[in-house]
This record gives structure tokens, C-alpha cells and sequence, in this order.
């Protein structure tokens, strides 16, 4: 934005230039770059911009970070918490509110562990986040520092994940009966939604347990197919108290599949953009959770 101005007494011309607010208008090319996937070519189609005054515009806002939310924690009280990697040199985590399923905290982490996971949940508390409820996935670590800083909070293990993790072990083509069996239990697990399905659920895994119980100690202990079967058995046992907390409390979320779309996106956008070094990779990563939850 500019404006000219004429001096009466020399007569001479002057423009005034607001770099604030041309900066804040060619951020929409940014925003479309980091939210729609587009090129840097299709964007210089678009704006009319030559394609090095686009890198510019990418690079400027690049080195920026994105701004504070301001979002009052202490109205959260359903959460939803979940990792991806990128490459094995780094971990993006991500809290959304259930509710309103957007982000409201992320971090790019070395690791999901409890050493990085629990200052970012002891900062979240300090903002004033108590959640009543988080629904997650099975990482020991991660848990551990949740009850640590949210002792009371219910936990409730994605179902998503136990199905994945549990049909992965299991494998595509079972050679035991007790495999085929439960692949098809476990293949039911996520459209369960009310207590009569639960129950269903846990007495017929009861029952499998009892009938195949001495048919999969009978096999060698080294085989695959006892290995995937005490696992995936273990998988179920040990989450089975906290499988079903979404029945008695509609406002949990029984998965995360809302983050799991949000990174397959969030993912798809990032490999449009091949070649980023490190530090833009985190950028682009801070900028589109923030460009999508606002």
C-alpha cells in the first residue's frame, strides 16, 4: 500500500509505503502455498507474480513464526493426541479439541516420549488445560506422562489403532483358525457404539480366549503364528479397560481418525514441497497447524 503526498512549500513529491500491509497481502499467495499445495509456478500463474518474487514471499514468511493462539484452554474438556514422524529426524504432535476438532497445541519433537511429551502437557496445564477425557493410542510413555500431569483423567485408547495394529499382526491370510477367527472379531471393533455391541464384543473374545486357548500354546513358540496371536491377544487385554469410555460419555472421541486425516493431508501438502531444508520443514509444519486452526 502506498500514497503520495505533495510538499506545498518545495513543490516536491513524496510516497509513503506501508511494508506491514503489503507484506500482509501478499501472505494470502503464502497462505495458498502452504494450505492448498500449490507450486510456486502455479502461483506465479495466479497472482501475476514473477516465480523468484514468490520464493521471496515463501522465504519471507518462512523465517516468520506463526502467532500465539489465543485460545482459553480452560473451556477444552475433550482432547484428542497424536504423533506422526517425518522422515525419522523428528515427530509432530498435535492436541485438538474434540469438540471443535482443531488444533489447539502442537510440536516438532525428536521423539514421542516422555521425556519430550511431558513438558508440553505440564505447559498445556499451566495454560490452564484440565481435559476430562483424551483419546489416544497405545504408547506406554506418552500415557504415563499424561496421568502424570492429569491424574484423573479418563484415558480412552483409540480403537482405530487396535484394530490396525491388531489385523497388521494378525496378517492379510491367518493359517490358524484361531487367527481367522479373530480377524473378524477385531474387524468389527470400530463400529462398535453402544453397550449392547460392547458386551457382544467382550463375550465373544472371552469365548475365543477359552476355545483356542490350548490350540495356541500347542504351537511352537517360535513360530510366527504364535507370536502374532500372544501379542495381538496382549493388544486387546491390556486396553480392553479403556477400549469403551466413548459409550457412557458421547463427547469422547472413540479414535483419532480426525488426526489421521489432518496428517494425510498435512502430508500430502508437505511432499508437494520436496527439498525443504530442516528448518523451513519445521516452519511449514508450525504454519499449516496454525493456518488450520483459526
Amino acid at each position: 500500500m502506498q500514497q503520495r503526498f505533495k510538499c506545498n512549500q518545495c513543490q516536491k513529491r513524496f510516497i509513503w509505503r506501508n511494508k506491514i500491509n503489503k507484506d500482509l497481502k501478499e501472505k494470502h499467495w503464502f497462505d495458498l502455498w502452504i494450505t492448498e499445495g500449490f507450486s510456486v509456478r502455479q502461483l506465479s500463474h495466479m497472482s501475476g507474480h514473477s516465480q523468484s518474487k514468490i520464493k521471496r514471499i515463501k522465504n519471507y514468511w518462512l523465517n516468520q513464526e506463526p502467532p500465539v493462539l489465543c485460545n482459553d484452554h480452560r473451556k477444552v474438556h475433550y482432547v484428542m493426541f497424536d504423533g506422526t514422524y517425518f522422515h525419522k529426524d523428528g515427530c509432530l504432535v498435535i492436541f485438538t479439541d474434540a469438540k471443535r476438532r482443531t488444533p489447539i497445541f502442537w510440536a516438532y519433537i525428536e521423539r514421542e516420549s516422555y521425556e519430550s511429551v511431558y513438558p508440553l502437557i505440564q505447559y498445556l496445564k499451566e495454560q490452564g488445560l484440565d481435559p476430562k477425557a483424551i483419546t489416544i493410542d497405545g504408547h506406554r510413555m506418552v500415557i504415563k506422562a499424561i496421568l502424570h500431569v492429569w491424574p484423573k483423567i479418563i484415558i480412552q485408547r483409540c480403537l482405530f489403532h487396535i484394530q490396525n495394529q491388531g489385523l497388521m499382526w494378525i496378517r492379510t491370510y491367518p493359517k490358524t483358525i484361531a487367527g481367522q477367527e479373530l480377524r473378524i472379531l477385531l474387524k468389527g471393533l470400530t463400529k462398535i457404539r453402544s453397550y449392547t455391541e460392547q458386551k457382544i464384543f467382550q463375550e465373544t473374545y472371552n469365548i475365543w480366549k477359552n476355545s483356542h486357548r490350548k490350540s495356541i500354546a500347542l504351537l511352537p513358540k517360535d513360530s510366527i503364528a504364535n507370536k502374532d496371536l500372544q501379542r495381538t491377544m496382549k493388544l486387546i487385554d491390556h486396553a480392553e479397560s479403556n477400549m469403551f469410555h466413548f459409550i457412557q460419555d458421547q463427547n469422547i472421541e472413540p479414535t483419532t481418525n480426525i488426526l489421521e486425516s489432518f496428517y494425510s493431508r498435512l502430508k500430502h501438502h508437505y511432499r508437494s514441497h520436496r527439498g525443504l531444508t530442516k528448518k523451513h520443514k519445521v516452519a511449514f509444519l508450525n504454519w499449516y497447524c496454525y493456518l488450520k486452526s483459526i
